[in-house]
């Protein structure tokens, strides 16, 4: 009833009509490091090229050109993935989020299995099948709270406010989550998607300090529907506050702002989700240099 109502809604509400195909900023990935470094390449959507130390990772690989489960109709990309599926460079660890179809894409799992045999993938409870079927046999599932050691990389399953969903009859029965990497006493925490919950500060409790938080800011209007699954940009400073709070002479992490900018999901403008992230910030009084809003391809080390 309520995607009916959100449905009906839209028709009788006009929205701002989605950018141009190509019209968010890019830049040059920069795809080689030097021993132990650290960096991130956003790829577009949820899709983050991460260098943890000398291990490499992949969060949820979505390189398809429409997020649904046939390509001829459904959401549409805005932005290109920024990076090529077939020019990643060698995958130790790819993350999966969760099911649902911006996140977990058949095609590019089916692709990734094919040109990264040796990759180890890692997904919430349940969803291991998943990936099984599509091609991927080496998964480790992780509850909330678990913990496994992944091509050399500390991964921990870590709560969220979200739900999961791929075909009929399978609502909720995958897990959903984020998770945090740490190697060589690197950490990073990718919130996956979520609406704003009690356990942030537990996060950075538990699994900090880190050095890079990987954080929604997309995909939130109209909140009297979203506000259950998607963070808000304000709820998004917020929850990058709470993690970083249980740590507080630690440096702050840099935040990586994801989820905005590849599919018209929601209703707000794409262009909304960044500018008011930077707001909350500068409310916030969070140092300027931490809030990274990304161009699509661009590269930063941390």
């Amino acid at each position: 009833m309520d995607v009916l109502r959100w449905t009906l809604d839209r028709r009788r509400q006009p929205r701002v009509p989605s950018p141009v195909r190509g019209s968010f900023p890019t830049a040059q990935p920069q795809l080689s490091w030097t021993p132990g470094e650290s960096s991130a390449t956003w790829i577009g959507h949820a899709t983050v090229l991460l260098r943890v130390g000398d291990r490499t990772v992949l969060t949820d690989p979505m390189f398809s050109e429409r997020a649904f489960p046939v390509q001829w109709m459904g959401p549409r990309r805005v932005m290109s993935p920024a990076v090529a599926l077939e020019a990643l460079p060698k995958l130790d660890v790819i993350l999966v989020s969760h099911s649902h179809y911006d996140h977990l894409d058949a095609h590019s799992v089916r692709r990734l299995a094919a040109l990264h045999p040796e990759a180890e993938w890692v997904t919430p409870l349940g969803l291991g099948n998943y990936l099984r079927e599509f091609g991927a046999p080496r998964t480790t599932e992780l509850d909330w709270w678990e913990s496994a050691d992944v091509a050399g990389v500390r991964v921990t399953g870590t709560p969220a406010r979200h739900f999961s969903a791929r075909r009929a009859g399978d609502r909720n029965r995958t897990l959903w989550s984020g998770f945090v990497l740490e190697r060589h006493g690197r950490r990073a925490y990718f919130a996956g998607d979520t609406a704003i919950h009690p356990e942030f500060a537990e996060i950075g409790r538990r699994s900090g300090p880190f050095d890079l938080v990987l954080m929604p800011i997309g995909a939130y209007d109209p909140r009297w529907f979203m506000h259950v699954v998607h963070v808000d940009p304000e709820e998004a400073i917020q929850a990058y506050r709470e993690v970083a709070s249980s740590h507080p002479s630690a440096n702050s992490p840099l935040m990586l702002a994801l989820h905005w900018g590849t599919f018209r999901l929601t209703d707000e403008p794409m262009d909304e989700p960044p500018r008011r992230a930077a707001e909350a910030w500068t409310t916030a009084g969070l140092p300027a240099e931490k809030l990274w809003i990304a161009r699509f391809g661009e590269t930063r080390r941390w």
